[in-house]
């Protein structure tokens, strides 16, 4: 089993979950439902097959397998969604990572394939995803332009 269970310290609290609470998104989940797809925490449990994490390891989640339960005081989901947490980070800046940053990482990096001393224009620099994209594109050497 491939699967890590983690004991949340911090949840993220994300758009996309607001607009579910509200019953505003697109695609609802069943009931019960758990929100949350952001977390901080210990590693409580790991699977058989998992050899990356350790029981008692600080670790931020991003996303699970079912994309909701990080609002719990557990969550449990495949290790390809934990990450050690460095130490230098506290748990709620841990479970800030997840959704703001992988998405900015998408953009920036996968996509435009951002490059050092091109001018990047970053619309709602002032959000999180926003923020983080001011951060990752300031460490690949682009030159940043913000709008809030």
């Amino acid at each position: 089993d491939k699967q890590v269970l983690v004991r949340v310290v911090y949840s993220g609290v994300n758009p996309v979950e607001t607009y579910i609470r509200e019953g505003q998104y697109s695609r609802l989940p069943e009931l019960p439902y758990t929100p949350g797809s952001d977390a901080a925490g210990y590693v409580h449990q790991v699977g058989s097959q998992v050899t990356s994490l350790k029981v008692g390891d600080r670790v931020f989640v991003s996303g699970t397998s079912n994309n909701s339960g990080s609002y719990a005081e557990f969550v449990a989901t495949d290790s390809t969604y934990v990450f050690p947490l460095h130490p230098r980070l506290t748990f709620a800046q841990g479970a800030s990572l997840g959704v703001p940053f992988f998405t900015a990482y998408k953009a920036l990096i996968l996509r435009a394939q951002t490059k050092p001393g091109e001018t990047d224009l970053i619309h709602g620099a002032s959000g999180a995803v926003g923020t983080a994209a001011v951060q990752i594109a300031r460490a690949l050497g682009a030159v940043v332009v913000g709008t809030a």
